[in-house]
C-alpha cells in the first residue's frame, strides 16, 4: 500500500476530513449499503483516519515548540 495520501484528501483540512469521516461511519454503522460500497467507503475513511492523525501530529509538534519560560514569556524552541 502507498504511502502517499490522494491528493483529493491531502487537500482537505483537518475538520472537513473529520466531517466525511463521520459521515461514512454513520453510513457504515447504517448496514443499508451494498457490501462493495461499503468495502469503498471503509477504504476511504482510513485514509481520511490517517490525514487527520497526520493533522493532529502536526499541530500538536507546533503547539510543543511553544515554550514558556521560567519568567512566564512565551518563546519558539525547544525547552532546556
Amino acid at each position: 500500500m502507498s504511502t502517499a495520501l490522494p491528493p483529493e484528501i491531502a487537500a482537505l483540512s483537518f475538520e472537513d476530513a473529520l466531517s466525511e469521516l463521520e459521515r461514512i461511519v454513520r453510513g457504515l454503522e447504517g448496514g443499508q449499503q451494498k457490501l462493495e460500497d461499503a468495502i469503498g467507503a471503509y477504504e476511504r475513511g482510513a485514509l481520511l483516519r490517517r490525514h487527520c492523525e497526520a493533522k493532529l501530529a502536526e499541530a500538536e509538534a507546533r503547539v510543543q515548540a511553544i515554550v514558556v519560560a521560567a519568567d512566564g514569556s512565551l518563546s519558539l524552541g525547544k525547552a532546556e
